[in-house]
């Protein structure tokens, strides 16, 4: 039962922090809505953890970094998102495309493409289930 109380409040606490919309530097916005949720029972400590982000046209997220532990896989589900992880190149994905960032990257760029189109994309994290902040801002 103490478990389950546990697992409850982390997933309280990963909703809160993931809910809500982060300004980007012409004043649009991105929008982020978990999607998913779960521990994964052959993997003890480890959960699998979805979350939707909606860019309106323009918007962008500051340069961060995800929870230490988190393994991230991200597909564009519409429109085109420029990212750029670590020293990898900066690069436009589009609808059908992906990536994966590993544990302890630098997001320095994760913004829509387009300044007239929205776009959209879902990041599946991998990590230890009490792991969070789930994203924090570089500074």
């Amino acid at each position: 039962m103490k478990i389950r109380t546990i697992i409850a409040a982390t997933c309280a606490a990963l909703t809160i922090s993931m809910a809500g919309r982060v300004s980007a530097h012409d004043g649009e916005t991105e929008t982020v809505t978990k999607n998913f949720e779960a521990a994964i029972p052959n993997i003890p400590g480890k959960s699998l953890l979805a979350v939707e982000v909606d860019y309106a046209p323009g918007a962008a997220s500051p340069s961060h970094t995800h929870a230490k532990s988190a393994f991230i896989y991200a597909y564009v589900i519409s429109g085109a998102i420029e990212s750029r992880v670590n020293d990898g190149e900066t690069r436009i994905y589009r609808a059908g495309e992906s990536w994966s960032e590993p544990p302890g990257a630098i997001h320095s760029i994760s913004r829509n493409a387009s300044k007239t189109e929205p776009a959209k994309l879902l990041a599946v994290f991998v990590l230890d289930t009490d792991d969070n902040p789930l994203t924090t801002p570089v500074k």
